[in-house]
């Protein structure tokens, strides 16, 4: 008997994936828990493996496009068990007959995983393939494709497109482009369009609807790094003997703890029926990934570690946030963020809230710099401090208190 693949719940609060990859296609045989294909939610990939061994008789969902918790991805089946008119038989054929409005129970799924983006004989176009088509006005009779029974698959329309072949004019009527390109973005010759990866996509989404939502207000102040670079210095060579590099991310990490239990307000979400501050002191971290773009994993339970155990954190953390191997729970749930742009240079910046947190610290590049200290001229590693606050949540003064805590704590580290 056939077996439906659904899209399992990959953690709290995750409603929603993006299918990127199949790892296997229709026909292919596959063994239970072999891994099926890849989904992509809040930028973390995760494999999703196969229920149960048997034949692929049907993919349902296409790479690119979105699936909720529940819905059908694939069917799973015995050689010559076909899916048709939304039910499981066996025809003793060959292969099975691919069906765009299959399912093995009586509940409905949703239209936009099932009906054809196009007329005539095309077969099935996901709404993502009608999408490219539409952009950038390609008549997708002149595709060739190259997938399932010559199903035209992303890859096919981007490989034409980058041909350079001649485009038709006459286009379905259906596939008119949702958001028009502007004249100004039109190439000329030479130019090079990237794609927008999933990840893109999802940080250009998050960093939009944060400036939309949040009024977005910087105050700097600098600390004098000395007492925590001689500390580090100190105790570098013991954290190493327990497997742990003791980084300067540990103690920014430490010190926005102090900062918050000192002033819990900033540890908060705005909501329309009142401020909800947490029980719970969880710290985003924003990590580069390269040309990738960023993640931010998160440190559960922050305020109840020592240095040891946060540094221990933040590089099993770090680790595997560029081996693309976080779970979706790990960029869950945090409270508060620190952004260390100052790993590239930068001496300080204005970042973007992750929302719906209250605020973001910005943390510079550590250089050493001319002070004065007790009327006298000193050289010491001195650091920004870029505190970005949500204006509803806090004000000018009660951000400064934060910062000021933050900033206490690592000139005065013991």
């Amino acid at each position: 008997m056939a077996t439906k693949v659904l899209v399992p719940r990959l953690g709290e609060g995750v409603d929603e994936v993006t299918v990127t990859k199949w790892l296997k296609q229709v026909g292919d045989s596959i063994n239970e828990l072999e891994p099926l294909l890849e989904v992509n939610t809040d930028k973390v990939d995760t494999e999703i493996p196969a229920p149960v061994t048997g034949t692929i008789l049907q993919i349902i969902a296409q790479e690119g496009s979105p699936a909720k918790v529940g819905e059908l991805l694939a069917i799973i089946g015995q050689p010559g068990e076909a899916v048709d008119s939304g039910h499981l038989t066996v025809d003793g054929s060959a292969s099975p007959k691919p069906s765009v409005q299959s399912q093995t129970t009586n509940q409905s799924l949703p239209a936009t995983h099932h009906q054809p983006s196009t007329a005539n004989d095309l077969g099935f176009i996901s709404p993502v393939v009608a999408k490219i088509a539409a952009e950038h006005r390609v008549n997708l009779s002149q595709v060739q494709g190259t997938g399932l029974n010559g199903r035209i698959t992303k890859n096919d329309v981007l490989n034409y497109v980058e041909s350079g072949k001649s485009k038709v004019e006459s286009q379905p009527s259906n596939l008119k482009p949702a958001n028009p390109q502007p004249a100004s973005l039109k190439p000329v010759e030479g130019d090079q369009l990237i794609k927008h990866s999933t990840m893109r996509k999802s940080i250009a989404h998050h960093m939009v609807e944060s400036k939309q939502i949040s009024p977005h207000v910087l105050t700097v102040m600098e600390a004098d790094m000395s007492k925590v670079a001689r500390h580090r210095a100190a105790n570098k060579s013991a954290f190493e003997r327990d497997g742990v590099n003791l980084t300067f991310t540990a103690y920014f990490m430490m010190a926005i703890v102090a900062g918050l239990k000192a002033y819990p307000q900033t540890n908060s979400s705005w909501s329309d029926e009142g401020l909800l501050v947490h029980k719970n002191i969880n710290l985003g971290m924003a990590t580069s990934l390269g040309e990738d773009g960023l993640i931010v994993p998160v440190i559960k339970g922050a305020d109840n570690l020592s240095l040891l155990a946060m540094a221990r954190t933040i590089n099993d953390l770090a680790y595997r946030a560029r081996a693309r191997k976080l779970q979706p729970d790990e960029v869950k749930g945090g409270t508060f963020t620190l952004t260390n742009h100052g790993v590239s240079g930068s001496l300080f910046a204005f970042p973007i809230i992750n929302q719906p947190q209250a605020g973001i610290l910005g943390v510079g590049a550590m250089q050493k710099r001319v002070v004065v200290i007790d009327d006298a001229i000193a050289i010491r590693p001195m650091v920004y401090l870029s505190f970005v606050f949500d204006h509803r949540i806090l004000d000018g003064a009660s951000a400064d208190w934060f910062l000021a805590k933050v900033k206490e704590t690592l000139e005065n580290w013991a």
